[in-house]
């Protein structure tokens, strides 16, 4: 959808808000310029969230959050506060992470990473498939960098 018909939206009283992720600030920027306040602006984009809140975007839905789901809401709620030093510094830590969980298709990687954490089996509902063996080191080490594993 535009920016235009997401404002216009926004003043329909029964639409709350809005997941934006596209990865382009310029759109975030523009959503935040013309939505109301009250409208809810949530990046959808794990790459760009902090960016996107500490520019008046109010939190995110995150493929990161579900390995490392207390360092990522900790870096929101810095953003959210407007701590831009330290959630950048945060979300520093776990950018490989936002591009890694994407190597392929999702939720492929990130239900890998869970299964070597052990939180549930090493399997995926088909038409997808299991991880590919060439990428499963590099999210083995993504987790064993944050002490994961």
């Amino acid at each position: 959808m535009s920016v235009d018909t997401v404002a216009r939206l926004a003043n329909i009283t029964n639409i709350i808000g809005v997941k934006d992720a596209t990865g382009d600030l310029n759109v975030a920027r523009s959503l935040i310029e013309k939505c109301p306040e009250s409208f809810i602006l949530l990046s959808g984009d794990d790459g760009t969230a902090i960016d996107f809140i500490l520019m008046g975007g109010h939190g995110g839905i995150s493929v990161t959050a579900n390995v490392v789901p207390e360092i990522l809401s900790n870096a929101y709620d810095l953003a959210i506060r407007g701590n831009a030093d330290k959630a950048k510094e945060i979300d520093l830590k776990i950018s490989n992470f936002h591009s890694h969980l994407f190597i392929e298709s999702n939720p492929i990687p990130v239900k890998w990473a869970m299964h070597k954490m052990g939180f549930c089996e090493n399997g995926i509902r088909l038409p997808l498939t299991k991880l590919e063996l060439e990428y499963r080191k590099i999210i083995e080490t993504d987790l064993q960098n944050q002490g994961l594993l």
